[in-house]
């Protein structure tokens, strides 16, 4: 049995600072996994989506190793707070505002992120 992706025109957009930019159908997201994009600039963001729906996008880039794989960490919560860890050193990123849970002197970027 093959099951097919539930399809939508629901397009996920993220705030930059040109405007809404648009990085891929909302039915490529499925919750609990990330999926990374390429911005105009060459950045690319991780985009995850959780059970209720809710969107967030921080940069893919691990501030610690360089590597761009937050898109590929485990998402979790902590203290109420959604949170996905690198799967290299396994820091805990906050998805809202970017903030490392692991060490208050890092950050990634947080990007305001909808469906339309």
């Amino acid at each position: 049995m093959t099951l097919a992706l539930e399809t939508t025109d629901l397009k996920v957009q993220l705030r930059l600072d040109e405007g809404w930019f648009t990085v891929c159908d909302l039915s490529t997201l499925i919750p609990g996994r990330g999926v990374a994009a390429l911005l105009p600039d060459g950045r690319q963001v991780a985009v995850f989506t959780d059970r209720a729906g809710r969107l967030y996008a921080i940069d893919n880039r691990d501030p610690f190793t360089g590597a761009a794989v937050l898109s590929r960490g485990l998402t979790g919560t902590h203290q109420g707070r959604p949170f996905v860890a690198s799967p290299l050193l396994k820091q805990r990123f906050d998805l809202e505002s970017g903030q490392c849970l692991d060490d208050e002197e890092v950050r990634v970027t947080a990007y305001e992120v909808k469906a339309v």
